[in-house]
Parts: structure tokens; sequence; C-alpha cells
């Protein structure tokens, strides 16, 4: 008999569990909050990432699930001993896809001093392509620069695609005239 009645009890207490599961994951709420956040990523013992948050949401518990930086991002990239900075007022990470929104006074700095300007950039994380629908500055370390309305750029702006744009670019001369004209 206490055995039956140990079994009813187990099953209707896993019945509200389940109610109050689903309760909470209705919600708007995230499941996990954090502060002061710092996030370091490694890759065979080698620091590649450091990211610094002043708030994090975690929504795991969506079905499209995403975490949420509202108070701003820092993140420190490192790669063959050289950093690279990314800042924004605020930025969301959708886990599926790897799509990073990032909004408000987005500053990428590059490890050779190449600075993008911009109020909204997106960052695919699994194709190391970062874009923008939103006019931007890129100010490279000659001091040449480019104003554009958008643009398509890999990681390290080798491969970089405005549209509608204009700008500075300084090129060097390989075979300078001399006074004769010749």
């Amino acid at each position: 008999m206490i055995a039956v009645l140990a079994v009813i009890a187990l099953f209707s207490c896993q019945e509200d569990f389940d109610k109050v599961r689903n309760i909470n994951l209705a919600s708007d709420d995230p499941v996990g909050i954090g502060e002061n956040a710092n996030a370091i990523h490694t890759d065979s013992g080698m620091v590649v990432a450091n990211l610094l948050a002043p708030k994090f949401l975690d929504f795991s518990n969506r079905s499209f699930s995403y975490s949420e930086f509202p108070e701003g991002v820092t993140v420190y990239f490192y790669e063959d001993n050289k950093k690279s900075t990314i800042t924004a007022d605020y930025a969301i990470r959708y886990d599926q896809t790897g799509l990073v929104d990032l909004r408000g006074n987005v500053v990428l700095i590059t490890a050779d001093s190449t600075q993008l300007l911009a109020d909204q950039v997106y960052w695919d994380q699994n194709d190391n392509w970062i874009f923008s629908d939103r006019p931007y500055r890129i100010k490279f370390n000659d001091g040449s620069y480019n104003d554009g309305s958008s643009f398509d750029s890999n990681k390290d702006f080798t491969t970089f695609l405005s549209r509608k744009n204009t700008g500075v670019q300084l090129i060097e001369n390989e075979n300078p005239q001399t006074d004769d004209g010749i």
C-alpha cells in the first residue's frame, strides 16, 4: 500500500513539476542573468577570445535561443600574438546561426590598427564575415579612409566590398619621377 501511494505521489509531483517548468519556459524572463561577465575562449590551450560585459542575459530557454548584452560588450580576439577588439553599446548572439548583431557606437580595431566605426554591424561567426547595411567609416593605419552606405568583409578586411562610398586612398608610387621628367 505504501509503495502504491509513493508511486502516485511521485507521478503527481512530476506532473506539477512539468507544469511549473512549462510556465517558466513561456515567460519572457531569461533563464540566467550574469553581471560583470568575463568569458575566456581557448583553442588548443591558447586564449583566442575574451568577452567582457557588464550584464549578460541567457535566453537558451527559447526555441530560437540567444544571448543578450544589453549594457554593451567588449571582445578581444587573439591570433598569432596579435590583438583585435570589438566594442558596442548592445549585442545579441543567436546560438543556432552564430550571428552576432552589434549596435550603437560599434568600433572594431584590427591588429594592424585599422578601425571600423558604425552604428550597427553583423558578424557571422561561422564564416568569419562582417557586414552592415548601415553607414560606416573605415580608417586605415596609413591615414586613408572610406565612408560608405554598407559593406561586406572578411575578418581581416583583406576582402572588403563597399557600396556607395567616398574616401581617400593613399598610393605609393614605386617609380618616382625624377626632376628631369623621366
